[in-house]
């Protein structure tokens, strides 16, 4: 009984056993299953990406020369033509030829084929030039001829391609292949010299001769009576028959005596070597036509002869720049020019502040004014002439230390050019009134002593 009962247990084992042993085995088997695809699913994606990335590395060259075989590209194309015409069979020759393939349409293998095609392309593009017809037949032209090839022989048979057509000519490249063409261009245009430069300009190696010495004193010597005898209304006055603005006549005679006494001092001394040298024949004539009488009307007229004597400077002054004239720089010279100055100042100083004329009468109201604007016209054009003085002479200057005291005496010569009073008072000193002649005599007094201490410092 015992053996039995075991018999039968065993039995019953051997019974429950087989299936579960074939479907542990086919969990087993379904499992692996399931791991191989999830393993070949995981190593597809890398190896796609891959694929795609290798075929735009392939594909980036090819854009880039591109632009550069537009020529070649036109060539082919028009064998090219001609090739097509020949239907599938020309198309699988090529295609077997050059890629060892039977399949006339192997274009629609996509990527894969594109990426097959990349060595190739560029050496056939290189050999284009030489064998257009052979390299077309063999499949040696490049990508985009290729292309097209199979676009029209898909026409011509009536097969629909798969493959995007081939770009024209006019279509822009891709962003590298415009990067390079644009620098191709501007390196083209750099060179030529055409191209916009956004760079520093060029500096400019003009040579530039140096200004004579003198014009600068001659220009300065002109320019103040020329003002008022052409740019200031109504012109010279002071020879008008009717006098009806005495201040401005009065200040015209203070410009043309400056302007005489600097042309006395060029004549003389600063265009000459010394007493034994000749005068400038221009110079001489122009002191000449300075000394007519201001009130002379006619026969001679005062301002004609006046424009006749700054013509004489123009002239002497072109001689001067050409080279044909001298000017010297001396201080033997210069002191002479100071000099006068300071007489012109001192008369000027003392028709500021005097109280009663010569026979003892006071000063009359109609008068101070007239002094006013004289010291006015003085110390206006006598500015213009120092700061000339400041300009040519500076070695002179600066080797006896006379720059700031030269630079003073132009300060107050222009501070009483500055004065401008509605109405010239004569008041009391001690007045709440003002005293113009006063607040006149103030800077020409300056200016007089400072041009006085430079004579007596180039002296030393």
């Amino acid at each position: 009984m015992v053996k039995n009962g075991e018999s039968g247990k065993e039995i019953g084992f051997k019974k429950y056993a087989t299936p579960r042993v074939i479907g542990g085995i086919a969990i087993a088997i379904v499992v692996l299953w399931l791991l191989t695809l999830i393993f070949d699913s995981s190593e597809k994606a890398p190896t796609k990406h891959a694929a795609d990335a290798q075929h735009s590395t392939d594909k980036a060259p090819q854009t880039q020369d591109t632009s550069h075989q537009a020529k070649t590209a036109t060539d082919t194309h028009a064998s090219a033509k001609k090739t097509s015409e020949h239907g599938d069979e020309h198309a699988g020759t090529a295609t077997s030829s050059s890629h060892g393939t039977v399949d006339t349409h192997a274009a629609k293998t996509g990527h894969e084929s594109s990426d097959d095609h990349a060595a190739p392309a560029a050496h056939g593009t290189d050999q284009t030039h030489e064998d257009k017809a052979e390299h077309s037949a063999a499949g040696h032209d490049t990508k985009s001829d290729h292309q097209q090839d199979t676009y029209d022989s898909a026409h011509q048979t009536g097969h629909a391609t798969t493959e995007q057509p081939a770009p024209s000519h006019a279509q822009p490249a891709t962003a590298h292949g415009d990067k390079q063409a644009t620098d191709h261009a501007t390196g083209s245009q750099a060179a030529s010299g055409q191209g916009t430069t956004t760079g520093h300009p060029l500096p400019d190696t003009t040579t530039h001769k140096p200004t004579p010495k003198g014009v600068a004193f001659v220009e300065a010597s002109i320019k103040p009576l020329q003002f008022e005898l052409e740019e200031r209304w109504w012109g010279w006055r002071p020879n008008d028959l009717i006098d009806l603005t005495d201040n401005v006549n009065q200040f015209q005679l203070g410009v043309l005596e400056v302007t005489r006494r600097t042309t006395v001092a060029l004549a003389e001394r600063i265009s000459r070597t010394g007493t034994t040298d000749s005068y400038d024949e221009n110079l001489e004539a122009a002191m000449n036509w300075f000394m007519v009488k201001a009130t002379s009307y006619w026969f001679p007229s005062a301002e004609s002869k006046y424009r006749d004597g700054l013509e004489e400077l123009d002239v002497y002054l072109e001689k001067l720049k050409a080279g044909r004239a001298t000017f010297y720089t001396r201080t033997d010279n210069l002191i002479p020019l100071l000099a006068s100055f300071e007489d012109l100042l001192g008369s000027c100083d003392e028709n500021m502040v005097k109280q009663f004329n010569e026979d003892g009468t006071p000063i009359s109201s109609f008068a101070v004014d007239n002094y006013f604007y004289y010291a006015k016209g003085v110390a206006s054009s006598m500015a213009t002439v120092l700061e000339a003085v400041h300009h040519d002479f500076l070695l002179t200057l600066e080797s006896r230390h006379g720059t700031e005291l030269l630079h003073h005496a132009i300060v107050s010569c222009q501070q009483a050019a500055e004065l401008e009073p509605w109405i010239i008072l004569n008041s009391d000193l001690s007045s709440i009134f003002a005293n113009h002649r006063a607040n006149m005599a103030a800077p020409v007094s300056h200016a007089r002593f400072f041009l006085g201490q430079l004579i007596k410092t180039l002296s030393t």
